[in-house]
């Protein structure tokens, strides 16, 4: 019993960490209908930002390190939100208007060329990534090893979700994305700067991938330029599993999956854990096409 509530905790934070980058491929998805499969590349650039930040700029020697560690995100955040800007704007903005294929195969791209130049700036070589003592000494509940990380993951993405959900529902940009994703031609016409919203929307989402690359770099130290990519695509089985274009259907397909991963390697099935998540969108996708909280699409006449 002790050894499932162990593997419960674990999953607890690792699916935390899958709802940061799936929220981000619902809301672009909500408001553009666009996969962007460079997302998972940005959840590396925050890895890499965040372990320069707090290494190599040695920002732990001038600050408390929780506080260090907190400063990290903020900057980190900022910073992969501009990237995120910049890439609507080179990559996706200019292809609003052609066929869809065209912005998917452009975010494919993206995403290859990130990949590449991460590879090139920093190496193909994993580098290992300091954990904050504070982090990784842990708690003692009854049998219960409990690692301060283990808690911190998902206690972060409480507070950012939290934020996201206030944005989203009680803030004028929030009621904009909202009503782009039913309508963006009706909401244009009364006077919504779309464009301006859509870069809000990368922007947000790029923030949160960047928040989830430090966090994973934190609990599997370690980076290397491809590590996004099986956390992108778990992530977006998570979007598509909740019902692409759901906020609360992302968080919950996430945190489905992490648990369900974490409990099956308990079980001494680590090789069978990836095999598992992709059976369970093909089996989820035949009963509910949608996903768990997707809306059933009518065809416009």
């Amino acid at each position: 019993m002790e050894q499932f509530f162990q593997q419960l905790l674990n999953g607890l934070a690792v699916g935390g960490i899958y709802a940061l980058v799936a929220l981000g491929y619902t809301m672009v998805y909500g408001v553009l209908k666009l996969i962007n499969f460079a997302h998972g590349d940005l959840f590396t650039i925050g890895a890499y930002l965040g372990l320069t930040l707090l290494v190599s700029c040695n920002l732990s020697g001038m600050l408390p390190l929780p506080v260090a560690v907190l400063a990290v995100f903020v900057m980190v955040a900022l910073l992969v939100a501009l990237i995120g800007f910049l890439l609507e704007r080179a990559a996706y903005r200019p292809l609003r208007d052609a066929p869809r294929i065209s912005a998917l195969i452009s975010a494919i791209a993206v995403s290859f060329f990130i990949e590449s130049l991460a590879v090139v700036v920093f190496t193909g070589q994993p580098r290992p990534v300091l954990q904050p003592e504070w982090l990784v000494s842990e708690w003692q509940v009854g049998g219960l090893r409990i690692l301060r990380l283990t808690a911190f993951v998902p206690a972060m993405t409480a507070v950012l979700v939290g934020i996201l959900l206030y944005i989203v529902y009680r803030t004028k940009p929030g009621l904009a994305m909202r009503a782009i994703s039913k309508d963006i031609e009706t909401t244009r016409l009364l006077g919504v700067r779309v464009d301006n919203i859509i870069a809000f929307t990368f922007c947000m989402g790029s923030a949160l991938a960047a928040a989830s690359g430090i966090m994973w770099a934190l609990r599997y130290p370690q980076v290397h330029p491809y590590m996004g990519i099986m956390p992108g695509l778990k992530a977006f089985i998570a979007a598509v599993f909740g019902g692409i274009g759901s906020i609360p259907g992302a968080v919950v397909g996430a945190f489905l999956i992490g648990l369900c991963e974490e409990i099956i390697k308990g079980l001494g099935q680590s090789t069978f854990s990836d095999a598992f998540t992709f059976a369970l969108l093909i089996i989820v996708l035949c009963v509910k096409p949608t996903g768990l909280f997707g809306e059933k699409v009518t065809d416009k006449v």
